[in-house]
């Protein structure tokens, strides 16, 4: 979940370092740190918070090296202190470590070193790999040799990096679990764990496996297995522009991404419609015709946001494919001993492709013999790697912590999956694919439509950024969305919120309805129409603030609400694309009037990498 980066080459490494913590201070915030060699020399700068804080360290005491390791950290073992911040250094202060991960035997390692004399200056799992290394040192095989002794009595996760005074022109880097991505320069060498990092300096990249272990010298790369044999990766060329990290002009990355969505809607639909057969392609997903006719039934995994996209996933795939659809969250499957197995698509879902519970079940799925797809955002990705095929989603970088776009590329994708399911499987008629076909391509231009009602959205939240719940309630294909949008105002705003089934109101949540409750309802045109009014009435016999999300004309809705955000007329099918949209602009507004850190919430990483 941590941000690493490192650089061997021959122009000042500190710049190099502190700029790719940026790109990745999404990845965790709790403390960063940079450990730099510098002829037979090592330095360290460490600071608790936020980048700004180690920025400032070394402005007051600056660094001047070439080669280097930086990290910004999400906490998990140790509280965020600047003694538990990475690097982490050995007994002599000449051998630093960062790392992305959990060590799993820590504390018997601990103790074993402990007891050999080794003293320890943190709380951290991560310091008992730099002494484990130390000792391998200590055996002269030199710094390669001594990581993989380490590394061989480690149980858990890593990507870690590594530096030695007695080395000084030299990185090593080694993977397992978590994600680490080589950036292949000419005179330097790059290691960082997200692509964003990289973008530069070079697009040129390489995916490290699990178990490789890399060595970084300014004239190029060497990676090797656990035993030592060398290793052939191959190299991927990135296409995302460098200012597609950038804010833009916009206040917050978040912000910036709410509004890239027509774009990204329209990428991820480029090339993939055949308009005149009124079909989809998705070569890149490798499920035949006749494996699309053989499947029995489907499973969606996902996590978080994702996971919201999925259960709209089901509804898609149900209804287009007819095929019976599953969906777990990642971190609950392979723990309840899944009943998947030959004849069923378990498709995983992931924005960095890279997430442990749902990589987890990935390969679980797999381990049981069930056809295995994904659906992600990040092209080489651990996830993309181990899956049969791959459905990409083209949103970009996507920086803010709270994800938007990448959402709504899986919802565009995850439609895209139905059609070409139900087409393949005789459930869908050339003629109805093409009228969901239609459907989808308007979806760019009115999501466009919604975002210019942003400072309406913006004097919404104004009226009710104070409360302290809200309640979200949606029907059918927008019962995902309400969930979605409780989600984003809690992740970012601190409020407590909640999404619900609009039938299940009177099952329990009805008994917080009062005059201090919002009651955020989602009410577009279709087959759920009456009955999600039905719940509004409720909702306002009890005194209830109603806020609702309606079709642009909708009278009725607007007379019994207190607030409308409107959305074009469009067809039942894509309405979860639509009505999300004011739901992630109103808990942005409500995060900005309230002082929250939009794009950075507290305790929350971008990618989680641990369990």
């Amino acid at each position: 979940m941590c941000g690493i980066m490192g650089v061997v080459g021959s122009e000042p490494a500190v710049g190099i370092l502190v700029e790719g913590l940026r790109r990745l201070e999404y990845r965790g915030y709790d403390s960063a740190g940079l450990a730099c060699v510098s002829g037979s020399q090592l330095e360290l700068r460490r600071a608790v918070g936020k980048l700004a804080n180690l920025e400032k360290a070394l402005k007051d005491r600056p660094m001047q090296a070439t080669v280097g390791l930086g990290h910004t950290r999400w906490a998990t073992h140790g509280k965020p202190s600047e003694a538990n911040a990475h690097p982490h250094t050995d007994c002599s202060g000449r051998l630093a470590v960062i790392h992305n991960g959990i060590v799993e035997n820590y504390r018997s390692l601990r103790a074993e070193l402990a007891a050999q004399g080794h003293q320890f200056k943190s709380e951290t799992d991560t310091e008992v790999l730099a002494h484990l290394i130390e000792e391998g040192l200590k055996a002269g095989g030199g710094l390669e040799a001594a990581v993989r002794q380490a590394l061989a009595r480690v149980e858990g996760t890593y990507g870690l990096g590594v530096v030695f005074a007695g080395e000084p022109c030299r990185l090593v880097a080694a993977r397992r679990g978590s994600p680490l991505v080589l950036g292949l320069g000419q005179g330097a060498q790059y290691l960082a764990s997200d692509v964003p990092a990289l973008l530069d300096h070079t697009r040129e990249v390489v995916f490290l496996e699990d178990g490789d272990l890399a060595v970084l010298e300014k004239g190029g790369v060497r990676i090797s297995r656990p035993d030592g044999a060398a290793v052939e990766r191959k190299s991927v060329r990135i296409q995302w522009d460098p200012m597609q990290a950038e804010k833009a002009g916009y206040k917050h990355f978040m912000l910036k991404e709410i509004h890239e969505q027509p774009r990204v809607i329209e990428d991820t639909l480029r090339g993939r419609i055949l308009e005149a057969e009124r079909d989809v392609t998705l070569e890149a997903l490798e499920i035949s015709d006749a494996e699309a006719r053989g499947l029995r039934r489907v499973a969606l995994v996902a996590c978080g946001t994702s996971w919201h996209a999925a259960l709209v996933g089901k509804f898609y795939i149900e209804a287009f494919a007819g095929l019976n659809v599953e969906v777990d969250i990642g971190s609950e499957f392979r723990y309840r001993d899944p009943l998947v197995g030959p004849g069923d698509l378990v498709v995983v879902i992931s924005q960095s492709g890279e997430t442990a519970d749902t990589l987890a079940a990935l390969r679980e799925a797999k381990a049981r013999g069930a056809r295995t797809a994904s659906i992600c955002n990040v092209l080489g990705s651990s996830i993309t790697r181990e899956a049969q095929g791959t459905l990409y989603t083209h949103a970009g970088p996507e920086i803010g912590v709270a994800s938007t776009k990448a959402f709504t590329a899986q919802l565009t994708a995850l439609y895209l999956l139905a059609v070409y399911l139900g087409r393949r499987r005789g459930s869908l008629s050339a003629e109805r694919a093409g009228q969901l076909l239609d459907a989808l391509r308007k979806v760019p231009r009115q999501v466009e439509a919604i975002l210019k009602q942003d400072a309406a959205i913006q004097a919404i939240a104004k009226a009710f950024s104070h409360h302290r719940d809200f309640l979200y309630l949606g029907r059918g294909l927008n019962y995902p969305i309400a969930l979605e949008g409780a989600l984003k105002l809690k992740e970012i705003s601190y409020i407590h919120a909640e999404g619900y089934p609009a039938g299940e109101m009177k099952h329990g949540p009805i008994a917080l309805i009062d005059e201090d409750l919002p009651v955020v309802a989602l009410v577009p045109r279709g087959r759920h129409y009456d009955k999600v009014m039905s719940n509004v009435e409720e909702a306002r016999a009890r005194e209830g603030k109603i806020l609702v999300v309606a079709t642009e004309g909708d009278l009725e809705a607007a007379q019994k609400a207190a607030a409308v955000m409107s959305i074009p007329d469009c067809a039942e099918e894509a309405s979860p694309l639509l009505t999300v949209i004011p739901l992630q602009l109103l808990a942005y507004h409500i995060a900005v009037r309230r002082g929250c850190d939009v794009d950075q919430p507290r305790n929350l990483a971008k990618s989680v990498t641990v369990e």
